[in-house]
């Protein structure tokens, strides 16, 4: 009679042990895309403006109207505060942050590091005279991703709560 209550007791510890063994991994369900409905939203929105005060060490400046009509040079390593824009990822668009690039780039030949993503549609201007500096923009297509994104179509794939079974790009 003791040996059936052993090997359960023994099946059950293994398996535990087993299950405790894999990494956890959260699954993306309807019931999480549900909760994080209004949130994604509120950064869906965020992300269509880049208005962005630097301040911090750099001589910099670059223009923008689509990635092929674009153009930057310059170095600059900044502390910005104001609307960050497009996130390029899942991630939370926190109002602060760093600010770092250098380099040149004009339309797809791009010999420049750093930060930040800019949508490949993306509008705007950015300059670094010295010691303070701002960088402002309009994502196009994240205004799409927004609109898109009530009817839980997440262009972008930077919605949380989505599993959209891709490595996320390392933007920051």
């Amino acid at each position: 009679m003791k040996k059936p209550v052993v090997t359960v007791v023994l099946f059950v510890s293994l398996c535990t042990l087993g299950q405790l063994a894999r990494p956890a991994r959260a699954e993306a369900g309807i019931i999480t895309s549900i909760v994080m409905y209004v949130p994604n939203r509120v950064f869906d929105l965020v992300d269509i403006f880049r208005v962005r005060v630097r301040v911090g060490p750099g001589i910099s400046a670059g223009v923008r109207a689509t990635r092929p009509v674009s153009a930057y040079l310059g170095l600059h390593s900044t502390i910005f505060v104001g609307l960050p824009g497009p996130r390029g990822g899942k991630k939370i668009p926190w109002p602060v942050g760093f600010d770092v690039r250098a380099g040149a780039q004009a339309s797809i030949a791009d010999a420049s590091e750093g930060t930040p993503y800019y949508d490949p549609l993306e509008v705007g201007l950015e300059v670094q005279p010295l010691i303070a500096g701002v960088n402002l923009g309009i994502g196009v297509f994240e205004i799409l991703d927004f609109v898109t994104g009530f009817v839980f179509i997440d262009l972008q794939g930077d919605d949380f709560g989505t599993d959209s079974g891709e490595k996320e790009p390392e933007h920051a």
